[in-house]
């Protein structure tokens, strides 16, 4: 089962690879351009070899990114690839399933979790490259409604409206932001009277797009993917449940490291703590 699995993730990556990456690949004027480092600045030569319409990169990068991050990553992507020359290639899931990949020898060179328990998790089994692992951001949750129903639910009582058939969370059990979607319904006393109507996404992003599509009525996501879009939404307020503090780290695996490590220092600097800003992240508990 195990040969199975990583089969299967290195025909994605390499499919992947091959013909795109997340936001599109900077394309340098010239052979022999400039890679500037994102943390210190410093050059090196880039001389990526051009093939008909097709770039083949001297360096890249292979990222696993919490599923709450698909419209954060991409300008995050864009800025560090076009900073340094770098492709990267990003792989989107839940944080518990990306974990269990990680676990399983997937061939990723940095992870960012949306769950700072599933890092420690990962640098106690040995997977993560020693004095990586850093929080990079606190997310938000969101109540978005969907396009579909008839009027903008603004806080979690309104979840009572015997219109709503199904309200959309992700799966508690490996994703962060459901389990702290739980929590919230729990401590507004509205999980049992609610669950007959909740469906579960596989991932945060699943679970917007159960919304987005009208599958659901309601649902409780990300901020990060709310604020970007058109649905109606309303923030939750924090006290309803356990700080969602997102964490990385570059992975023992990588054969990349000082790259993962340049990476990471991107999305740590002020330049990327802002892009982080932009889309409903706050600054992280360290």
């Amino acid at each position: 089962m195990r040969r199975t699995v990583l089969g299967r993730i290195f025909v994605l990556v390499l499919i992947v690879s091959l013909v795109t990456a997340c936001g599109g690949a900077a394309t340098p004027s010239a052979p022999g351009a400039q890679r500037t480092s994102a943390a210190s600045g410093s050059t090196a030569t880039l001389a990526p070899r051009v093939t008909g319409e097709i770039i083949v990169f001297a360096d890249e990068l292979i990222v696993a990114a919490a599923a709450d991050l698909r419209m954060t990553m991409e300008e995050l992507v864009r800025v560090y690839q076009a900073r340094t020359g770098i492709r990267v290639i990003v792989s989107y899931g839940s944080s518990g399933q990306l974990t269990q990949q990680i676990e399983s020898g997937a061939p990723f060179d940095v992870f960012l979790s949306a769950d700072w328990g599933y890092i420690e998790r990962l640098r106690r089994g040995g997977h993560t490259v020693p004095g990586t692992e850093q929080r990079y951001a606190r997310g938000r949750l969101a109540l978005v409604t969907s396009p579909k129903f008839p009027r903008a639910l603004h806080s979690l009582s309104d979840l009572r409206d015997p219109a709503i058939r199904y309200l959309a969370i992700a799966n508690p059990d490996h994703a962060p932001y459901g389990r702290a979607a739980r929590q919230a319904l729990e401590r507004s006393g509205l999980w049992e009277a609610l669950q007959p109507k909740i469906v579960f996404g596989e991932n945060i992003l699943q679970t917007f797009q159960f919304v987005q599509t009208g599958q659901a009525d309601a649902g409780l996501v990300a901020l990060a993917l709310a604020l970007p879009g058109d649905m109606p939404w309303a923030l939750i307020p924090q006290e309803l449940h356990e700080p969602i503090d997102q964490g990385l780290a570059a992975l023992r695996r990588t054969s990349r490291e000082p790259t993962a490590r340049d990476f990471i220092a991107f999305v740590l600097s002020d330049e990327g703590q802002e892009i982080l800003r932009r889309y409903g992240f706050e600054s992280p508990s360290r």
